[in-house]
């Protein structure tokens, strides 16, 4: 039996993590940590200071390396295959240290409910027969560090939130009825696909993080600020974190 808990991080401070959290990592018999290639070692370094600061146990840290997403052709046919050969990874790194089962942790940047695919990957476990029992502890998510870092309410009064992404953004513009928008995993500033007038954004990117960045304004000043400074820090640190929540005006903004 391996017992895989999926451990909610935040966006990498050590002040994120719960109690809860905490707990489950020093219960654990063996943490696996995903290396993601030279421009992302900002990521594992990370990764490696929570464990060093958090760790009072004698916890197995293990790092290996994630299978990288193919690239162009059919998106949801590129990220099955993907999550597959991330599960034939588990597989194998299960086998090798935990052979005779025990208590496996991941670390799962901000909530592992909130579009990560960290559930879906070990339902594949469960599929190939593997004797896995799956809990989760929560993380503070990148919408609640967002909000928190420019001290702000995520929703309007009696108004709902809708939560999507850059591509689906892109494709099919301003979902109807939405009042507060928030986009996340948006590679390409889908933002600037908007007629701009009546919007405003309010953006984030390393949140919680000593190099955090923030931007807000109208859209039509700020979204062009966001894309050049976006486009600086991702060129200085080889990789980038960001969200963003948009809101159109109203006659009452309470």
């Amino acid at each position: 039996m391996i017992d895989l808990a999926l451990i909610g991080i935040g966006t990498g401070n050590p002040d994120h993590l719960t109690a809860q959290a905490v707990r489950a990592m020093n219960q654990a018999d063996l943490i696996l940590l995903p290396r993601k290639g030279d421009a992302k070692s900002d990521l594992i370094d990370l990764r490696r200071t929570i464990c060093a600061q958090l760790l009072t146990a004698p916890v197995r840290v293990v790092e290996f390396d994630l299978p990288v997403r193919g690239a162009g052709g059919d998106y949801l046919g590129a990220v099955h295959d993907w999550h597959a050969a991330i599960a034939a990874v588990w597989q194998t790194q299960i086998a090798t240290h935990l052979p005779h089962g025990g208590q496996l942790a991941l670390l799962i940047w901000g909530d592992p409910s909130l579009y990560d695919s960290t559930l879906r990957i070990a339902d594949r476990l469960m599929q190939a027969g593997m004797d896995v029992a799956v809990r989760m502890i929560p993380g503070i998510t990148s919408i609640q560090a967002l909000t928190a870092a420019h001290a702000m309410p995520l929703n309007r009064l009696g108004e709902p939130v809708t939560i999507t992404t850059g591509r689906m953004l892109r494709a099919h513009g301003w979902p109807r009825d939405a009042g507060t928008l928030v986009v996340m995993l948006d590679g390409n500033c889908a933002f600037a696909t908007l007629p701009p007038d009546g919007i405003a954004i309010w953006w984030g990117a390393y949140l919680g993080m000593a190099h955090e960045a923030l931007i807000h304004g109208p859209l039509a000043q700020a979204g062009p600020r966001i894309a050049a400074e976006r486009a600086a820090l991702r060129a200085r640190h080889g990789w980038i974190m960001d969200i963003y929540l948009m809101r159109k005006e109203q006659a009452d903004a309470s």
